[in-house]
């Protein structure tokens, strides 16, 4: 394939077949390079609730292009870590970090190997969606253990609308949502969210949403600017196998629009927690 691609040498699984890997590679490896539910957008909301500070310790969970790491630099915290499981996207992620106090380490979000209450800050986005419930929870617990207390765990994922949603029609959109993007795919409404951070013991202090619009041709000019937006488009269009999928993604995203949406919550570890 000659189309241009430079971010998929830094994901994993890039050299499988395009119709077989995950939706969130194909993107990238078209060169698309925001692939949160709901764009920078609700990435800003997240980071500007985190409210990050010059004496915070960050933690971020899976990375990815490294995005999200950029902005979140941008405020200048005392010290950074990204835990990334696959090497090559490390890699990736240890050439943006030119500061000693800035790392990048291999672990898993729900075994990060990290120290308890090593950090001020931890955030992740647009993974939990694709975890089971039990995964979910374990991550989650993981976040609530590397925090201080006081600290803050940011959340940016796929939410299902409303929130009186019938358990079968769930089941439908989880279903059609995970054989297009070719992942499990387990979004909730926003009670079940704000749930899931409860249930470890966090408290919810800020949420905001956003359309769910990763596809639509305004959201990509927002998220890539003009230039990128229009250099994706052609590497689309001479990618026969990945046209095909990022149609069959748009479609589904197109047919349940009413009732699929991004979310950020910000949750607060408790003053008084021991853990």
């Amino acid at each position: 394939m000659a189309a241009s691609t430079e971010p998929a040498e830094f994901i994993s699984g890039a050299r499988l077949d395009i119709a077989k890997m995950p939706g969130h590679w194909v993107l990238a490896r078209m060169g698309k390079r925001v692939l949160r539910p709901g764009g920078l957008e609700l990435t800003r909301r997240m980071l500007d609730n985190l409210a990050i500070g010059s004496n915070d310790r960050v933690v971020e969970f899976a990375p990815g292009l490294g995005v999200t790491a950029r902005m979140a630099l941008a405020h200048a915290p005392t010290a950074y870590t990204a835990i990334e499981r696959d090497e090559t996207a490390a890699a990736h992620m240890r050439s943006l970090l030119t500061n000693p106090s800035h790392r990048c380490l291999i672990g898993t979000a729900e075994q990060t190997r990290l120290d308890d209450a090593a950090a001020t800050v931890v955030y992740g986005e647009a993974m939990l969606t694709m975890h089971a419930a039990a995964q979910k929870s374990r991550i989650v617990r993981e976040a609530y253990r590397v925090l201080q207390p006081g600290g803050r765990y940011g959340i940016h994922e796929l939410s299902l609308v409303p929130d009186e949603l019938d358990d079968a029609f769930k089941d439908s959109v989880m279903r059609d949502l995970s054989a297009a993007i070719r992942v499990e795919a387990r979004p909730l409404t926003t009670s079940e969210w704000r749930a899931a951070l409860e249930a470890e013991g966090f408290e919810v202090v800020s949420t905001a949403h956003a359309p769910m619009h990763l596809l639509e041709p305004k959201r990509i000019i927002q998220d890539e600017g003009f230039g990128r937006a229009i250099r994706i488009l052609f590497n689309v269009l001479r990618t026969p196998p990945a046209r095909k999928r990022i149609l069959a993604m748009r479609s589904i995203f197109r047919k349940y629009r009413a009732h699929l949406g991004a979310i950020t919550l910000v949750a607060r570890k408790p003053i008084g927690a021991t853990l």
